[in-house]
Order: structure tokens, then C-alpha cells, then sequence
């Protein structure tokens, strides 16, 4: 019961981005600083991997992880967001944090957290940082949350920073173009740390070539060399997600890393991880198919693999957050697809009403639900055996369908 009533208090008395949007957040390091001072923590106390980009941050922080698991590495994650438990967000080996261990560091340091006025991100990394220095791990792979060069988790020291690629996602923070984007990006390269990017292209490339001249740090761009590596995970876009894994493994030269290691370590995502969400087929006849793909980039991927199976019918189960371009996402779909909206259970969601006058000239099967689960029980009371469900348009909204399905 104590440690119900502290989760509460984390999630709802701070400002929290994945419910509350741009409210909740905190760009600068002025507050985590003065957080990880009052523990008594460095930027430079573990080995750490920093992993920014657009799409693909999760996928790549657990294949890592993964890896480094198959070589007997003690292996720290910090990544966002979660989908049923809040201590999904920090694990050393797949074993998610202990409830007595965040009962005790709220207890400690509850008075610090609210003279600071740290957000729910500030105190989850804060926390990240102290629960991995007690419990020594070999590496600790860091997800930045949003951005990069404002985000709380740059004031680490990495051993080796990665970027994955650059799409038009959070343009409210971050600018409205990709070369914008990307130099929010690029402010995790740090002074002489070597940086992998995972997608090179045209607008971006100066960018993150100058940044890393600008602080002497070695640039390498993924290449195919890990293009025969496979995977349990399924979505076609896990291929560039590989090679970039293959490209920073290669880079940081670590013990035990063979290739036979990085085969295994691909091949066993799902067991050393739990990662969810990926192209994750959650049953058969109907097929059922949920994917956390949620802008422009993401979306386009899993149209396209759409291409590569065979079904009669396609049902999408979808909802947004505000702020995104509804009826440009929608457009990537086959328009004689029949599609199950609604809205995610979060402040951020967009609602009903909004989804309504965004689509109301689209010549598509729309249906409105009251809640992501009943629109996933109506997808799946009008499917056939040989139809193709796909849940899809929101981390959340797949979150919600996985723990309905959990009950």
C-alpha cells in the first residue's frame, strides 16, 4: 500500500509530459543538476550509451541491451514510456526496479524533489542514476525524452552517443524543419565522445558533422555492414534500427562482443527485454497486429509492410495525441480500410469531437468509440478469420489495448 500511494504521488502531483503535454515540460539542466548534486551522483560515474533520435530510440536502446546481456554484462536501461507499470522505465538486466527501492528514494529525498520542482522526467532519471550506481552496472544505456540538447538526461558523459534518425515530430519544441530538428538532436554529441548516426541524408548530414567537429568528436554514419543480422523483432524498420546497433557495437569494441553474440542478443530481444509494441502480432485468425508507429515517419513504415501480408479486410484501430496531423496520417492508409477511432486515455489525447471535423470530408469507413477498448472489442466482433486487425497512431493507445488484453 505504501508504495501504491508514492507511485500516485509520481505520477500524478508532478508535471508529467506523457499526460500533460507541453505544460510539463522542463527544458534546461539547471534542475536536474542541482537534483544530482544533492545526491551526491556524477555525470561520469558509469559507462554510458546515449540514445536520441526520432524513431527508433526504444528498439535500439534494447537491442543493445540485449546484446550486452548475451556477453554477461550487467546492463542498466533507462527508457520512456511505459505500458502498464511505471517501473518499466528503469531495469538493470530486464528486472524492473524494486518497489522498495523507489518507496525508500522518495522517502529520502521527497522535500529536495519539491524545492527543486522537479518534473515526473527530472526525478525518474534522477532516480535511474542513483539505482544504478548502488547496484554497480557494467553499462547503462540511456533514452533521451524529448530533443536532446535541452533534455535531462545530456548532463551524462557517455561513452558513445547515437543518434537514429531525424523525423518532423515534438516541431512545437524542437523547429520545423529536420535540419532544426536535428541540431536539437545533436546536442548530445559531447567533447571527444564518438557519435553514431543512424540515417544519413542531405539535410542533416552538415549538421551533425559540424557539431561533432565543433567538439572533436568522431562521427560515424550506420552502414549496411549489419544488413544479414535478423531479429525477433518483425517490423521492416527494424533493419536500419539494426545496423545502427551493429555500427555502435563495432565502434565501442567491447569484450565479448562477437558476431555470433550480436546474432544471439538480435534473436532474443523480446526474452531480455519484454520490449513491446513492434510489429507485435498478439494473435491469429484474426490477426491482430499492434505497432507504437505514431508520426509521419513511424506510419509510413507500417503502411508500407502492409504491402507484404495477405488478408482480406483491413480493420485499424487507431487515436491520436493533439497536435498531430490527423488527416495526413490517415491519408498513408488504404482508404477502403474499415477504421475504429478513438481517444487515448490521457490529457494529450484528441478528442472525439476533433477527430470528427478533421475527417468529416474523407470518404472512409470511420466509426468513434468511447474508449480505445471498446473500439479494439468492436474491431474485433466485425473481423473475419482471414481479416487483418492493426492497432496503430499512439504509443498510448497500443499501451491501452495491452493492458486490456492483460486483464
Amino acid at each position: 500500500m505504501e508504495y501504491k500511494k508514492i507511485e500516485e504521488w509520481i505520477l500524478n502531483r508532478l508535471p508529467f509530459y506523457q499526460n500533460n503535454g507541453a505544460v510539463a515540460y522542463n527544458p534546461g539542466l539547471n534542475n536536474i543538476d542541482k537534483f544530482i548534486n544533492e545526491l551526491n551522483l556524477s555525470n561520469n560515474q558509469l559507462k554510458f550509451i546515449h540514445v536520441g533520435g526520432t524513431n527508433g530510440k526504444g528498439s535500439t536502446c534494447s537491442y543493445i541491451s540485449s546484446i550486452l546481456q548475451e556477453s554477461n554484462y550487467k546492463v542498466g536501461t533507462f527508457t520512456s514510456p511505459h505500458y502498464y507499470d511505471y517501473r518499466e522505465r528503469i531495469k538493470i538486466n530486464n528486472h524492473k526496479i524494486e518497489k522498495s527501492y523507489i518507496t525508500s528514494f522518495i522517502k529520502d529525498n521527497k522535500t529536495i524533489i519539491e524545492e527543486i520542482g522537479l518534473s515526473f522526467f527530472e526525478l525518474s532519471f534522477g532516480l535511474s542514476l542513483s539505482y544504478f550506481k548502488q547496484n554497480k552496472v557494467d553499462y547503462a544505456i540511456i533514452e533521451v525524452g524529448l530533443g536532446g540538447r535541452l533534455d535531462a538526461t545530456n548532463i551524462i558523459n557517455p561513452i558513445l552517443s547515437v543518434i537514429t534518425n531525424i523525423g518532423l515530430d515534438h516541431t512545437q519544441f524542437l523547429g520545423t524543419t529536420r535540419a532544426e530538428i536535428a541540431a536539437e538532436k545533436a546536442g548530445i554529441i559531447k567533447e571527444g565522445v564518438p557519435v553514431v548516426i543512424g540515417e544519413k541524408d542531405a539535410e542533416t548530414e552538415s549538421v551533425y558533422r559540424n557539431r561533432a567537429k565543433l567538439n572533436n568528436a568522431p562521427i560515424i554514419f550506420a552502414t549496411e555492414e549489419g544488413s544479414h543480422f535478423k531479429s525477433d523483432l518483425k517490423g521492416n524498420y527494424q533493419n536500419m534500427n539494426i545496423q545502427t546497433v551493429v555500427t555502435a557495437l563495432k565502434q565501442l569494441r567491447i569484450k565479448g562482443i562477437t558476431d555470433l553474440v550480436i546474432q544471439e542478443g538480435l534473436s532474443r530481444v523480446s526474452l531480455n527485454t519484454n520490449l513491446m509494441g513492434r510489429w507485435q502480432t498478439l494473435s491469429e485468425a484474426p490477426r491482430v497486429i499492434v505497432d507504437v508507429a505514431h508520426n509521419k515517419e513511424g506510419l509510413r513504415y507500417i503502411a508500407a509492410q502492409l504491402n507484404d501480408l495477405t488478408y482480406t479486410k483491413l480493420h485499424l484501430v487507431m487515436g491520436f495525441v493533439k497536435g498531430r496531423d490527423v488527416d495526413e496520417l490517415i491519408s498513408l492508409f488504404p482508404l477502403n480500410a474499415s477504421y475504429y477511432l478513438s481517444t487515448p486515455n490521457l490529457d494529450r489525447g484528441l478528442p472525439i469531437q476533433d477527430l470528427k471535423d478533421v475527417l468529416r470530408e474523407k470518404d472512409c469507413s470511420f466509426n468513434y468509440f468511447e474508449s480505445v477498448s471498446i473500439a479494439f472489442e468492436a474491431s474485433k466482433a466485425a473481423a473475419f478469420s482471414e481479416d487483418l486487425i492493426l492497432v496503430c497512431g499512439s504509443t498510448f493507445v497500443v499501451a491501452e489495448v495491452l493492458s486490456y488484453i492483460k486483464k
